[in-house]
């Protein structure tokens, strides 16, 4: 099955319907599976006097709380129903993650078949419990969140309703950036072996290579920020891909995905034609006549393979040759 990309949008519209119809046209042309944005009612979410991020008040005005900040980025439901619209029409999935209980219960009314848990709630017990009670396809990230916390909110969502094979976890951290010493990407493995679970990567790192290491480590879904242009204002675009970069994330990764093939150690069809031409023969080392004795001092291995291979090497020493033989004729 192929990896599942996320193209995130998340914030990064700046509050504008517009920006949002053509970050979904950028992820369209990516390759990605999906666009996925963020559904949220800012007075359930944050009180007015609480404190930004540190990322946050670098790349947003410093005057103003976290409450003003998020509420300029808020979508009503008229404009969800024209972005899944929108989605529909381009043949890509719409996805969003809500961030309060009116916000599940919007995209459930909507429609939407796979809800995304932000690293923030994984801690939130009736928030997990509202979603699993919707056995809907659930994406869980991880951020923030020790072994024992992912295995809380797992049993929560599976308690309340959710079927195990219908959950994905995600490995993440929630520093934008990410730096690289603090990916930790082998946790992800840990995940999935702690729970036997599909597990997948949600990237917050400056470029694309931990997208693809994580791909090779066995990730089934990655999701990735993007936006139009890191240079906008808002509290996301600086750690996001810009659209060619996107574009080149998806190449690489289905790239990787046909590279990692089966299992099996096989013999591949663009390499059959070098066989013969690679491996090497039994061949005479030098001017044999009818008669001798096949030793090591008469008989090498040399290129083409086209004669008796070189793993029947015991066999042959020691038989009489049926006839002459020249050098570097096969034997």
């Amino acid at each position: 099955m192929s990896v599942y990309i996320i193209a995130e949008a998340g914030v990064n519209h700046n509050g504008s319907i517009d920006l949002a119809y053509k970050l979904i046209d950028v992820a369209v042309e990516s390759g990605a599976d999906a666009v996925k944005f963020q559904t949220f009612k800012a007075e359930n979410v944050v009180s007015k006097n609480a404190q930004k991020a540190e990322y946050q008040k670098q790349t947003t005005d410093l005057s103003e709380s976290q409450f003003d900040m998020i509420k300029k980025l808020e979508l009503d439901i008229d404009a969800h129903k024209d972005l899944i619209a929108y989605c529909q029409e381009k043949n890509i999935m719409f996805l969003s993650t809500p961030f309060d209980h009116d916000s599940i219960d919007m995209l459930d009314n909507l429609g939407i078949s796979v809800i995304k848990i932000p690293s923030g709630e994984i801690t939130n017990l009736p928030y997990l419990r509202h979603i699993g009670l919707l056995d809907k396809k659930v994406i869980l990230s991880t951020g923030m969140s020790r072994l024992d916390e992912v295995k809380d909110a797992l049993n929560i969502l599976i308690n309340s309703g959710t079927k195990k094979e219908n959950i994905t976890i995600l490995h993440a951290n929630t520093m934008y950036p990410t730096p690289m010493e603090d990916v930790n990407l082998n946790a992800m493995i840990t995940i999935q072996e702690e729970f036997d679970i599909s597990v997948g990567y949600s990237d917050h790192t400056l470029g694309i290579e931990v997208d693809i290491a994580a791909v090779a480590m066995g990730a089934s879904i990655i999701e990735k920020h993007f936006t139009l242009d890191k240079a906008m204002e808002g509290p996301d675009h600086k750690a996001s891909l810009e659209p060619e970069e996107l574009k080149a994330m998806v190449s690489a990764i289905r790239n990787i995905e046909k590279a990692l093939g089966s299992n099996e150690k096989i013999l591949s069809p663009s390499e059959e034609v070098n066989i013969n031409i690679v491996r090497k023969s039994i061949v005479a080392s030098c001017p044999i006549r009818k008669g001798e004795l096949l030793s090591e001092k008469n008989i090498s291995t040399k290129r083409p393979g086209t004669g008796i291979s070189p793993m029947k090497w015991d066999e042959i020493i020691g038989v009489v040759a049926t006839k002459d033989y020249q050098a570097d004729e096969t034997i």
